[in-house]
């Protein structure tokens, strides 16, 4: 855990590795950890790999608060490790990623969590609620697989991808959230927002019928919301804020 990044690293993979890293500690401070598991996987460019799909992947075994730059596992489709690392991949956790990261070719970026609030919707029956701010921003870019155990298998591949069509959330029924996004600030924003819109549904429901949004209405409101587009940061500005944040808690995850 005390490796450092070495000085021939091509500086596309070094910036990779410290922004992966970061995310890692940015999901560590808000709680979205789940004890060793889960993932954010991020492909590493073509001027790294020479086309080759490579990815880059927490090691199993360590807490997101231990992912550094220099820890990170560089792995192929199949995960296995493409370097010397100590680390262990875990074979449940990449399934769905290389299915994703696979069949998807803006796919950069593939965030999984067992967040409370994100699994509590994801055993509901009817799913995400229309019925606040955030969940309105995500008309029509939710998709949904039914739980099939843990993924490991690779013949759930075809189900999981013909059901995420090019939707970017994913909501795996009895299990949990998903997002990729051909960015990692853009894949974060976009988890956040569904994050939050489980958030509320959560304590919603304990308040008794909620106000419906009219489909029309979360619409536009999807339209409308700038936060998702290129123009206005796609999630850079807000990602960029939290690692100042972890910054201030501490930078050794740069190492």
């Amino acid at each position: 855990m005390n490796a450092v990044l070495k000085p021939t690293l091509h500086p596309d993979e070094r910036k990779a590795r410290v922004e992966l890293a970061a995310c890692y500690r940015v999901f560590a401070m808000l709680g979205w950890t789940e004890m060793i598991y889960n993932h954010i996987t991020v492909r590493l460019p073509d001027s790294v790999t020479g086309g080759q799909k490579q990815f880059l992947i927490n090691p199993f075994g360590l807490h997101y608060s231990e992912v550094t730059a220099s820890n990170l596992l560089k792995i192929d489709l199949k995960g296995n490790k493409l370097d010397d690392s100590p680390w262990p991949v875990n074979p449940a956790g990449f399934t769905v990623h290389a299915a994703i990261h696979g069949a998807l070719p803006d796919a950069h970026c593939v965030m999984h969590t067992h967040t409370t609030s994100g699994v509590a919707v994801a055993c509901t029956q009817s799913g995400l609620a229309q019925n606040n701010f955030y969940s309105a921003q995500l008309d029509n870019l939710v998709a949904y697989h039914d739980f099939e155990g843990i993924t490991i298998h690779a013949d759930e591949t075809p189900r999981l991808l013909k059901n995420i069509g090019d939707k970017p959330l994913l909501i795996l029924r009895n299990h949990g959230l998903l997002a990729w996004a051909p960015t990692l600030p853009l894949a974060f924003v976009r988890l956040w927002t569904l994050q939050r819109a489980c958030d509320i549904q959560l304590a919603q429901a304990a308040l008794g019928p909620a106000i419906a949004v009219p489909e029309a209405v979360a619409r536009k409101t999807t339209h409308d919301s700038f936060q998702f587009d290129a123009q206005f940061g796609a999630g850079q500005d807000v990602f960029d804020a939290l690692v100042r944040q972890v910054d201030r808690i501490g930078k050794d995850y740069q190492n």
